[in-house]
């Protein structure tokens, strides 16, 4: 626990190539949060010698994992659509092939229940601050499957990782386990924020909060397309293949998310024409699922979207 999930993603692709010596692909796909591939693409250019990232569509990943792969790259849940791969298929044949797995568990930690154990994950991360809500700037995670816990190299060998940190030894030693993935001071009030978080995550039926997630998600979609023809649902209908998240598509996305913010109704947008809203039962329920429809539906039936002041690019969308 501890640093930002790019960060993460670094040592964990870092691990898994030392990990895997006689490969040289990563594997992703273009549906992943561009984070990800950047530090992907730095990686590699920073190792050289052959390395490479390669990217299909997300429906493509599990018919390219091949013998050249090293390291496959996922975020179980697409940011955009809410789209959710399939954890378990893509490991094993990740593991069929002779590639390692990492997941980005950005947008399913505390959304559904995760199974890195059952789906025989190498490497997972994750962020701590959507559905965990950490609040801003909360801290982010990394899992190692414990048969890596003592053989993954962290390849950002910060003091908190050594294995007796306030020795201030001038040589690294890594700790044992996956505390040695550890980089530097934690962020105390961030993880104070956590805590406190996490107090009620304890309570709570991971099963139940799923099935109240869905039922929310399925009200959203039936009240919005219903009043709102011109938007296009862009997150898989199947509960199975979808996340915690409902998006719409429409070319003037932007606009009327301003134009739903403006109103109340607080998601985002994501290019190039995704109005993104996240669905968390702890906290909303079905009376502000129907308010938020019949928001929309106004904004959408009276084009109240259609505003100067809403069509105006914020630097944050």
């Amino acid at each position: 626990m501890g640093d930002t999930l790019s960060i993460k993603v670094y040592q964990a692709l870092a691990s898994c190539l030392e990990m895997n010596p006689t490969r040289r692909v990563i594997l992703s796909d273009t549906g992943n949060f561009p984070s990800d591939l950047y530090m992907a693409e730095g990686l590699c250019r920073t190792l050289g010698n052959g390395y490479t990232l390669k990217t299909v569509a997300p429906e493509a990943v599990l018919d390219a994992i091949d013998e050249t792969v090293a390291v496959t790259m996922i975020t179980e849940v697409d940011y955009r659509t809410g789209r959710r791969h399939d954890m378990a298929a893509i490991t094993a044949r990740a593991h069929e092939k002779g590639a390692l797995a990492i997941w980005d568990l950005a947008h399913s930690a505390g959304a559904f229940q995760v199974e890195l154990a059952k789906c025989n994950a190498d490497f997972a991360v994750g962020c701590t601050y959507k559905y965990l809500n950490s609040g801003p700037g909360g801290p982010a995670f990394i899992y190692v499957a414990p048969r890596h816990a003592d053989i993954a190299r962290p390849a950002l060998s910060g003091w908190q990782g050594h294995a007796a940190p306030f020795a201030f030894d001038l040589d690294y030693r890594p700790a044992t386990g996956a505390e040695r993935m550890r980089v530097g001071t934690p962020p105390i009030l961030q993880l104070a924020a956590l805590e406190a978080s996490l107090d009620i995550w304890d309570t709570v039926d991971m099963a139940a909060l799923r099935a109240a997630s869905l039922a929310l998600q399925d009200q959203y979609i039936v009240g919005v397309e219903a009043a709102c023809p011109t938007l296009h649902l862009a997150t898989p209908r199947d509960h199975a293949l979808r996340g915690s998240q409902v998006s719409f598509r429409h070319p003037e996305g932007y606009a009327i998310m301003q134009a739903m913010i403006a109103r109340g109704v607080i998601g985002d947008f994501r290019a190039p024409d995704i109005i993104r809203c996240g669905f968390t039962p702890l906290f909303i329920d079905a009376g502000d699922v129907e308010k938020a429809i019949a928001i929309i539906a106004d904004i959408m039936q009276n084009n109240l979207w259609d505003r100067p002041e809403y069509k105006t690019r914020a630097k944050v969308t």
